[in-house]
């Protein structure tokens, strides 16, 4: 199983471990376009910080990330696992993990980045600050820029068995499963049960909570319709959809009471 999820817009510091070693990223197809991405980055919040905090969309109030993307080369890096924070990731509490699960976390989980394309939980990177939806001079939106260098590296990544999206639309983006890959690939919504609509904070909790769950039970589903029952046993309710046609993905509703 590979799990694509999203990151978090709020990061943990970085913290006094090692800087980055680029290297020993996962997926070292993506290297090229990564340092393509940080020589940018770094260069526009180097220059006129006010510039720079426009172009990254960020608020007055969050002027001081420009500052630590200077320094992305020589801060110091973390897991990514730890790196990112938020709604989603506080619900998965990697930390808490036992032993097992903490290594089928490391092995199936896969976060995408604007700045990195994607990386594995256990990748020492710096805190930083670069949605997907940024546009860059160089390189222009990152969620175009990526798709060629994803197309390349994610169909080995995706092995040969179930690959679960939970990723926001502007990470789905960079790189969209097809043909024997999209056959075997499941997304997932989170909608409130009585009125049908998606929900927006617990979205991201329930996605949190369904990848521990997974994780956690040693449940190994080996494709969508799998995923659906392991998905029952767990305790939740949900509903699925098969695609229409093949090398299309299968769409899984999650049902929730609570909305907020």
């Amino acid at each position: 199983m590979l799990v694509l999820l999203p990151p978090s817009e709020g990061k943990a510091s970085s913290g006094r471990g090692a800087p980055l070693k680029p290297e020993s990223l996962s997926l070292p197809g993506l290297a090229p376009a990564r340092e393509a991405v940080l020589d940018e980055l770094v260069e526009l919040c180097a220059g006129d910080a006010e510039k720079a905090r426009e172009v990254l969309g960020l608020s007055e109030g969050l002027r001081g990330e420009v500052a630590k993307n200077v320094e992305l080369r020589t801060a110091g890096a973390r897991p990514a696992g730890e790196i990112y924070t938020g709604v989603l990731y506080d619900a998965l509490d990697l930390a808490s993990l036992d032993p097992a699960a903490g290594k089928r976390a490391a092995r199936e989980l896969l976060v995408f980045s604007g700045l990195w394309g994607a990386v594995r939980v256990t990748d020492r990177i710096p805190s930083y600050r670069c949605s997907m939806g940024v546009k860059l001079r160089g390189l222009g939106a990152l969620g175009a820029y990526w798709r060629a260098p994803m197309a390349e590296v994610l169909p080995r990544a995706a092995g040969t068995g179930l690959v679960l999206d939970l990723r926001s639309a502007a990470y789905a983006a960079a790189w969209k499963p097809k043909g024997e890959v999209a056959s075997r690939t499941a997304t997932v919504r989170v909608l409130h049960a009585p009125t049908r609509k998606v929900v927006s904070h617990f979205n991201k909790a329930t996605k949190g909570r369904i990848v521990r769950s997974l994780l956690s039970s040693g449940s190994a589903p080996e494709g969508p319709a799998e995923l659906l029952e392991a998905l029952r046993d767990l305790g939740y309710e949900v509903e699925a959809q098969a695609p229409a046609k093949a090398g299309k993905p299968w769409s899984l509703d999650v049902l929730v009471a609570e909305v907020h």
